[in-house]
């Protein structure tokens, strides 16, 4: 049994919010946006520029952005999805600042991404890093059927 789930995702379009919020549905979790304290822009997220925010991020493997507002508590929880845009073929840094500002210790960890076409595998390894007491399972794009493949993943 997955017990109590939460979905933690960051979303820089839109497009991985729509894929949490039909995991969330999909299994019964509750919601948790990981926002950014200095939301990005479209010049902030503008890849081809060498000098944009995400770029610069990016770029620098200890970058950690901060978070707006609290973070959730996540003792209070059995199962955790976090999703992310794929950037550079891993998680946004801010992501990085989410997974180590919380404590997995014992929790499922599954992580989903949306992208146009790097796939996941470079931010399960970098998280299995960051994550080393959590129950990581596998990862998945979810451009599509999001909420069939959760409940799947639920059952391990």
């Amino acid at each position: 049994m997955a017990g109590k789930i939460l979905v933690a995702y960051f979303s820089a379009s839109g497009r991985t919010r729509r894929a949490a919020e039909e995991i969330a549905w999909g299994v019964g979790g509750e919601l948790y946006e990981i926002t950014p304290l200095h939301p990005y822009t479209d010049a902030d997220l503008d890849w081809n520029d060498k000098n944009s925010r995400s770029t610069v991020e990016m770029n620098d493997d200890t970058c950690r952005p901060a978070i707006a507002g609290a973070l959730p508590d996540i003792a209070r929880y059995d199962t955790i999805f976090i999703g992310f845009p794929v950037w550079w073929y891993v998680e946004p840094r801010i992501v990085d600042t989410f997974v180590e500002s919380c404590d997995f210790t014992g929790k499922v960890l599954i992580p989903f991404a949306t992208s146009g076409g790097s796939g996941i595998s470079g931010a399960e390894k970098r998280l299995k890093s960051l994550c080393l007491k959590a129950d990581l399972r596998a990862g998945k794009l979810v451009n599509s059927g999001a909420a069939a493949w959760a409940r799947k993943a639920l059952k391990g």
